[in-house]
């Protein structure tokens, strides 16, 4: 059985993959939401990432679909002690920013749609500059105070209004960030590296990033010359145009070969073996797409493997 790894300093612990809400209720309906939930939790995992925007985008949509499948596949499973529903706030259309009336109130809606009283980790999901840290943080520590979320996190935020919202979590005693998202895969290196990632570091953070294979590029589907059936892949192919593409394709398949395996569980093993790094988050469709995935738990990458990659993906 795959160990859990601790996230941050609260007391969830979470499979090293942790399974993105995004497209369900909008590219998966709910029989094949429920079928990619079953499969993930048979497999041992035990962390849903959602977002009380998903999937406003989709035509017919407000946001708040994701949530309710998800609410349903854990009332009808009867498992919600056994699963860290991860969800966030500040992007719903309805409920935009930070304030915190906007928390308060964002944070009901969601309880409601996940049918139940608690939530594990609430994000914000993008800092809100024209809100002080105190008033976040303060609205966030309330919900922890009142029972209603279990730990708080940060994702798409500055170092320093990072840096900001834990020194007056410290200063006032009020519960502070234990995880970031960030936006952070083989593709995508820039945002985290640096002062975000060193702040997460020193503040003993656990980053769980998003976009973890480059919207379907990592997965090694998107090759020049090829046309691929889906709703990313103009955005995805683009990347494999490029010389940079084309090196971490070509770096990845050989690390895949000498494994065994597929391209997008090596990408996301390079991504769990960074610094801060606990669960990369990825989504699947289908269940055919969700094996790749959750191999990353039992895949260990050599140092010149893992270098390789690095030095493949640099800029």
């Amino acid at each position: 059985m795959t160990s859990l790894r601790p996230l941050g300093s609260s007391d969830l612990h979470v499979f090293p993959l942790a399974l993105g809400g995004n497209v369900f209720g909008w590219s998966a309906d709910q029989e094949q939401s429920f079928a990619v939930l079953d499969a993930y939790t048979a497999a041992g995992g035990n962390f849903v990432d959602t977002a009380d925007m998903y999937s406003h985008w989709a035509e017919g949509n407000q946001g708040g679909e994701s949530e309710t499948l998800i609410g349903k596949w854990l009332a009808t499973r009867g498992n919600r002690s056994d699963v860290v529903v991860a969800t966030k706030v500040g992007a719903h259309p309805r409920y935009k920013g930070l304030s915190e009336t906007t928390i308060k109130a964002a944070v009901e809606e969601s309880l409601r749609r996940l049918g139940t009283d608690y939530i594990d980790l609430y994000y914000t999901h993008f800092d809100d500059p024209s809100v002080p840290v105190e008033e976040i943080v303060t609205a966030l520590d309330r919900l922890v105070r009142d029972g209603k979320v279990r730990a708080v996190a940060a994702s798409n935020i500055s170092p320093e209004r990072l840096q900001a919202s834990l020194d007056f979590a410290e200063a006032e005693g009020l519960a502070r960030y234990v995880a970031l998202q960030p936006h952070y895969n083989l593709l995508s290196r820039d945002t985290y590296e640096g002062d975000l990632m060193a702040t997460t570091e020193r503040a003993g953070l656990a980053a769980v990033p998003y976009f973890a294979l480059a919207s379907g590029f990592l997965t090694g589907k998107y090759r020049a010359g090829k046309t691929v059936d889906s709703v990313r892949a103009e955005g995805a192919a683009g990347h494999a145009e490029t010389e940079r593409g084309r090196r971490i394709l070509a770096a990845l398949d050989t690390v895949a070969e000498a494994h065994g395996a597929e391209v997008a569980t090596v990408a996301l093993a390079w991504l769990a073996s960074r610094p801060t790094v606990a669960a990369p988050i990825a989504s699947a469709r289908t269940v055919e797409q969700l094996p790749a995935l959750v191999a990353v738990a039992d895949l260990r990458l050599t140092e010149p493997e893992l270098t390789l990659l690095t030095e493949a993906s640099a800029a």
